[in-house]
C-alpha cells in the first residue's frame, strides 16, 4: 500500500470527496441526494474561493486514489475561527490511523 499525503487541489478531488461523504452518510444515517448536493455545492464554493493564506486542503492517497480528506476553511476565521471541514476516511482505511495522520498534517500546516 503506497500512501502519500498531498496538500492542495488535485484533479478529481471534489468528486471523490463528495463520493466518500455520500457513501458514508447514506450507510450510517440514510442521507441521500439533498446531502450529497449540499456537500458538492459547499466544497465547490470553498475550492472556488480558496486562499492559501487562510485555507487548507489535505488528501491522503493510496496507490494514487484519494482515501482521506480534510480541509480548513478560514473564510470566517475573524468572526468564528477557522472551521475543519470535509474530514472523511474511506471504509478501507477507517481505523488504520491514516485519518489521524492527516489531521495532524492539517494542524501542523494550517494557516495561522
Amino acid at each position: 500500500m503506497a500512501l502519500t499525503i498531498h496538500q492542495g487541489y488535485l484533479p478529481g478531488c471534489i468528486g471523490r470527496i463528495v463520493e466518500l461523504h455520500a457513501r458514508y452518510y447514506r450507510e450510517s444515517t440514510g442521507f441521500g441526494l439533498p446531502f450529497e448536493s449540499k456537500v458538492a455545492r459547499e466544497l465547490a464554493a470553498f475550492c472556488d474561493a480558496f486562499d492559501g493564506e487562510r485555507d487548507g486542503l489535505w488528501l491522503a492517497l493510496r496507490d494514487g486514489r484519494i482515501e482521506v480528506s480534510i480541509a480548513i476553511d478560514g473564510s470566517r476565521a475573524g468572526q468564528d475561527g477557522a472551521h475543519l471541514r470535509w474530514f472523511i476516511t474511506s471504509d478501507q482505511l477507517r481505523g488504520t490511523g491514516v485519518g489521524t495522520a492527516l489531521l495532524t498534517a492539517a494542524r501542523n500546516g494550517a494557516p495561522r
